[in-house]
């Protein structure tokens, strides 16, 4: 006797088998639903929770003040005022920001990039914006005050990590995160701007900012405007909101109806 599939049930009775076949499922199957997207958000959230477990490990580590050391003594920093560090690469680096910011605007209005859709633009537009703008403000309830404001390097404050919320150190404050390091950051919406008509120039966009980001943010940390911490708060929080932004303006499949 052939031995019944899964997908019949047989019903006996009056010495004849009626075969009833199972119901087909209607509507698209959730776990092949868009398993691309699925993937990339997989991909991001994996991505913040890692980056937020290296940002947290340096904190842990208590590295900050040995890295300014390598840069300041009791007579300052000796980069704070240095063309590379002060000019090109401080006021240099908010005029790039300022271009870069121009650009995405235009191309929201008008298309640089054929291919682009019009949702894609203005997001880049919107998550630029909202990291430009949330740094500062995080800045200003911040009572952790800059390197070069400590007295170990000529100033009246002295060290209190930024997880001591509240707690003032004698210092101007008003440090923590790194303000500049985001004129870079902020920029991470061109990844997700570009990655689905020009993945290999998001790529290297991405790079690109990453590079920027650190390499200003070592110039402040030169300069004594900032710890390390500062800048990679910076690009975890930058980072966190793009990738939260994405994700929440991705637009959802449409309701199968039944006939």
């Amino acid at each position: 006797m052939k031995p019944l599939s899964l997908t019949e049930l047989t019903v006996t009775g009056m010495g004849a088998a009626n075969v009833l076949p199972t119901m087909a499922p209607t509507g698209p199957s959730i776990t092949s639903a868009h398993p691309r997207a699925l993937r990339r958000l997989s991909a991001g959230a994996w991505s913040v929770v890692l980056g937020l477990l290296v940002v947290l490990t340096w904190d842990a580590l208590g590295l900050d003040l040995s890295a300014v050391r390598w840069f300041g003594d009791a007579n300052g920093f000796a980069w704070r005022n240095h063309w590379l560090t002060a000019g090109l690469l401080h006021q240099g680096g908010r005029w790039l920001a300022t271009g870069l910011a121009v650009v995405l605007l235009v191309n929201a209005v008008r298309p640089l990039w054929p291919g682009l859709t019009r949702r894609e633009r203005w997001l880049a537009v919107a998550i630029t914006a909202v990291c430009l703008v949330a740094i500062p403000l995080i800045k200003q309830g911040s009572t952790t005050s800059c390197p070069w404001d400590l007295a170990e390097f000529g100033g009246t404050a002295h060290y209190v990590s930024h997880w001591r919320f509240g707690l003032n150190d004698g210092g101007p404050g008003h440090c923590f995160p790194s303000g500049h390091a985001s004129s870079a950051f902020a920029f991470f919406s061109l990844f997700f701007m570009l990655r689905r008509a020009y993945p290999r120039q998001a790529r290297a966009a991405l790079t690109g900012v990453l590079m920027m980001g650190l390499l200003y943010g070592l110039a402040q940390m030169a300069r004594g405007a900032h710890y390390p911490s500062h800048t990679f708060w910076t690009g975890w929080i930058c980072w966190a909101m793009t990738v939260g932004i994405v994700t929440l303006a991705r637009p959802r499949p449409a309701a199968v109806r039944p006939d």
